[in-house]
């Protein structure tokens, strides 16, 4: 027998954390850069594994805009291998991670949660984007690319094809537009904003909306670049502002997860 105990006492029991508390230790986790990591991981895999495994030599055919943009700028300072930008992805997350001195830990209910939230922000941001274009039409059309890879090294049919390129083109502007935009330049914004004669306390609004309208800006330039309609720029600088705010309030996991899951119901599901 336990010391302290006697033949009429229970046995003593834990205590559950409260809810509040657990509650609590949810909202800072999904703000961390390492749950973002493991939320993220999969889809990063799927997306770099099969733009190689379908386009092949032509891989860039299928690679997501922000994607290419990325190494672009990789390139001109030597870092050419496909692998460089999904390994300074996990690189930085993981540094971060390590310099806050972050608990590692990270639940199945936190990686569950993340992924609610950001269906649930995919779908808030479409019910905006349907109220924006009713401002302006009255209906909301969903525009969607063509991408025609060519040099496939996989038997597909014609549809199984464009269907698993848009799918992997969608899942890698969600995550490499919130990479380029929100993780790198909204903060590197913020912090010159800081460095001028505005009020420190209003740099990162400034940040959030000069960052948007670069976001916007972004798919009307270049060879790939859409034509210049009012609608689908100030629709991108509304979503601009929509992931600024997820990626402060909720984290870079959700703000990428409910843009990739975003583009994906617009462009695949609604789209078709």
């Amino acid at each position: 027998m336990l010391r302290g105990m006697t033949t009429n006492s229970s046995p003593p029991t834990i205590a559950a954390r409260p809810a509040s508390r657990r509650e609590a230790d949810y909202w800072q986790q999904t703000r961390r850069p390492w749950p973002s990591l493991v939320f993220l991981l999969p889809l990063l895999v799927v997306y770099e594994v099969g733009v190689l495994w379908i386009g092949g030599r032509n891989a860039s055919a299928i690679r997501s805009g922000a994607d290419e943009l990325l190494r672009v700028l990789l390139d001109l300072v030597g870092l050419n291998a496909a692998w460089w930008p999904p390994l300074l992805i996990v690189l930085g997350l993981t540094t971060w991670q390590w310099v806050a001195k972050y608990p590692w830990q990270v639940s199945f209910e936190t990686l569950a949660g993340m992924f609610v939230e950001s269906v649930l922000a995919a779908f808030a941001l479409i019910v905006l984007g349907q109220i924006q274009s009713r401002l302006f039409t009255g209906s909301f059309a969903i525009e969607t690319s063509q991408l025609s890879p060519a040099d496939l090294r996989i038997t597909l049919t014609a549809a199984q094809t464009e269907l698993l390129t848009r799918v992997l083109s969608f899942v890698g502007a969600g995550i490499y537009e919130e990479v380029i935009f929100r993780l790198t330049l909204l903060p590197t914004v913020t912090m010159l904003f800081r460095q001028t004669v505005l009020p420190r306390t209003w740099a990162p609004t400034f940040a959030v909306l000069a960052t948007s309208l670069l976001f916007a800006a972004a798919h009307h330039v270049g060879p790939a670049g859409e034509p210049f309609e009012l609608f689908p720029f100030c629709f991108r600088l509304l979503a601009g502002v929509f992931f600024a705010a997820l990626f402060v309030l909720r984290g870079f996991g959700i703000a990428a997860g409910s843009h990739a899951i975003y583009d994906l119901l617009v462009g695949v599901l609604l789209g078709s």
